[in-house]
C-alpha cells in the first residue's frame, strides 16, 4: 500500500468505530467484521473478499498502538494534501506525498511509517542545505495469513506449516537485477539511489532517483525474472509454532518473520489471524472450559458421584450435592484453557436433569408412589402468591 493510501484511507471508518475508540472496541469491531466477511463464508465472493482485506489493513494500523499513532499523526499533519511551513520558511508551497515519502518510509504489508514522523522528516529535510545522501537500509513487508486450528488445537497450542508468498531478492541474478551480475553504479545519484531538488525556502528535499527508480544501481542486462528491479515473488513453506490458549479471531504477531529487508535492512514481522473450530462436547468461556453433564432424577433428588470427561485428560468425579437443581454449575478446578502464565483456567460443569421417556413398569410403580408421597406439595404456590402482591 503506498503512502498516499495511508494518509487518504479512513480505517475508522473501515471498522465502524469512532477516532477515540478503545483498544477494546477497535478488537470487538475487527472480530465481528472479520467473521462476516471472511472469504471461507463467502466463497466466490469477490466483494466480500476486498472487503475483509480492507477490514484487515485498517486492523493492522488502528491495533498496533505505534502505527496508529503514527498514522493520527500523519493524518493531522497530511490531511489537507499538502504541507505548509510556517513564516520565515521562503513562502508557501504544496508537494505532493508520494514524493514526500517515496524513499523514506518503511516499507510494510499494511504501509505506514516504520520510525514516525520524526525519522522521515530527518533524512528528507535538511535546514540551508543538501540532503542527506546515504541511501538507508529498507525493512521488509509486513505479511498477513491465517491460520485454522481445531479446539483442542487451540488449547493446547500446535506448530503448523504456513505457506506464504512475499517480495524477496531475485534467485536468478542473486538480487542484483542484471542477468550477468555485474551492474553498475548509477551516474545520476552516484549510487546513493537519491537526488536532490530545491523546493524554495532554504529547503531541500529528496526523491528517489528516477533513473535506477531508488536502487543506485543500473543493470544494463535486466534480469528475465525480475525485469532488473532485483526482487521477486518468493513462497515458502515456515513452520509456525501457535500458542496454547489461542482464542478464535485472536492475531499473533511474530517479529522478523515476514519479508526480508533490502540492504541490510531487517525482515518484515508475520501476523496470523487464528479461526478456532468447535467442539461437540466442550465450549469455552475466557480460560475456563465449560461442558454440560445429562443426570438423572434420583441423582439429582439424592445426590452421588457423577463422572466428567476432561479435554484431552483422564475423567473427573464430582460429587452430586442432594437436591441439585436442573442448570446448577459446578467446577473441576485446573482442567480449562491454559493462560499466559501457564496456569489452567476451570472446567464448568453444568448439570442437565434428564426427563426419562420410556418407563418400565416398575419404574412407572414407582414414580406413581412418589407422586401420592408428595401430593400435598405445591411447587407453583409461591409463583401464584408472589403474583398476588402485584
Amino acid at each position: 500500500m503506498s503512502t498516499k493510501d495511508f494518509i487518504e484511507k479512513d480505517y475508522y471508518k473501515v471498522l465502524g468505530v469512532p477516532k477515540d475508540a478503545t483498544e477494546a472496541e477497535i478488537k470487538k469491531a475487527y472480530r465481528k467484521l472479520a467473521r462476516e466477511f471472511h472469504p471461507d463464508a463467502n466463497k466466490g465472493n469477490a466483494k466480500a473478499e476486498e472487503r475483509f482485506k480492507e477490514i484487515s489493513e485498517a486492523n493492522d494500523i488502528l491495533g498496533d498502538p505505534k502505527k496508529r499513532k503514527e498514522y493520527d499523526e500523519a493524518r493531522a499533519l497530511f490531511g489537507n494534501g499538502g504541507f505548509r511551513p510556517g513564516p520565515g520558511a521562503g513562502g508557501s508551497f504544496n508537494f505532493d506525498l508520494g514524493d514526500l515519502f517515496g524513499g523514506g518510509a518503511q516499507g510494510g504489508a499494511s504501509g505506514g511509517f516504520g520510525g514516525g514522523l520524526g525519522d522521515v522528516f530527518g533524512g528528507l529535510f535538511n535546514r540551508g542545505g543538501a540532503a542527506g545522501t546515504r541511501t538507508q537500509p529498507r525493512r521488509g513487508q509486513d505479511i498477513d495469513t491465517e491460520v485454522t486450528l481445531s479446539f483442542t488445537e487451540a488449547i493446547e497450542g500446535a506448530t503448523v506449516p504456513l505457506r506464504m508468498s512475499s517480495q524477496a531478492p531475485c534467485k536468478a541474478c542473486s538480487g542484483t537485477g542484471d542477468k550477468n551480475g555485474t551492474p553498475r553504479v548509477c551516474p545520476t545519484c552516484v549510487g546513493t539511489g537519491q537526488v536532490a531538488r530545491g523546493s524554495g525556502g532554504g529547503f531541500s528535499l529528496t526523491d528517489p532517483c528516477p533513473d535506477c527508480k531508488g536502487r543506485g544501481l543500473i543493470a544494463e542486462h535486466p534480469c528475465m525474472e525480475c525485469k532488473g528491479s532485483g526482487r521477486a515473488k518468493s513462497s515458502r513453506t515456515m513452520q509456525v509454532r501457535i500458542p496454547a490458549g489461542v482464542t478464535d479471531g485472536q492475531r499473533i504477531r511474530l517479529r522478523g518473520k515476514g519479508a526480508p529487508g533490502e540492504r541490510g535492512g531487517p525482515a518484515g514481522d508475520l501476523y496470523v489471524v487464528v479461526h478456532v473450530g468447535e467442539h461437540p462436547v466442550f465450549g469455552r468461556k475466557d480460560d475456563n472450559l465449560t461442558v454440560t453433564v445429562p443426570v438423572t432424577f434420583t441423582e439429582a433428588a439424592l445426590g452421588g458421584e457423577v463422572r466428567v470427561p476432561t479435554l484431552g485428560g483422564p475423567p473427573v468425579t464430582l460429587k452430586l450435592p442432594p437436591g441439585t437443581p436442573n442448570g446448577r454449575t459446578m467446577r473441576a478446578r485446573g482442567k480449562g484453557a491454559v493462560r499466559k502464565d501457564g496456569t489452567r483456567g476451570d472446567l464448568l460443569v453444568t448439570v442437565e436433569v434428564r426427563v426419562p421417556q420410556d418407563l418400565s413398569g416398575k419404574a412407572r410403580d414407582a414414580l406413581e408412589a412418589y407422586r401420592e408421597a408428595t401430593a400435598g406439595e405445591d411447587p407453583r404456590a409461591e409463583l401464584f402468591e408472589a403474583a398476588k402482591g402485584d
